[in-house]
């Protein structure tokens, strides 16, 4: 499992879990500070800059329901996320990286 350093995925609570799946689960922590590496905030961005940049929102009702809308676009167009996904951006340049989605 790839993870971002957020404080969450170190707490101690985890521990015992981990230790208890350490022979089915590894952990790979990108490096602090690199939001590039992390496809999700890719999302993240995305779904930010098409529902709250320079958007006004009256009510918290109307905010999700523009998120609701974001999130069943992006059921419509799965070769554009993956692709947004893949691309991971190194030193100023961009990278092409395989992903491997398996749905369990």
């Amino acid at each position: 499992m790839i993870l971002d350093n957020a404080r969450i995925h170190h707490a101690k609570l985890l521990k015992p879990f981990l230790k208890k799946n350490e022979y089915r689960l590894t952990l790979l922590f990108l490096s602090p500070y690199s939001p590039n590496l992390n496809a999700v905030e890719r999302i993240c961005g995305w779904l930010k800059g098409s529902v709250i940049v320079n958007r006004f929102h009256a009510k918290r009702k109307e905010i999700r329901k523009s998120m609701l809308s974001f999130m069943e676009y992006l059921d419509t167009c799965p070769e554009k996320v993956l692709q947004l996904l893949q691309k991971i951006r190194v030193f100023g340049k961009v990278k092409d990286y395989f992903l491997n989605f398996v749905r369990l």
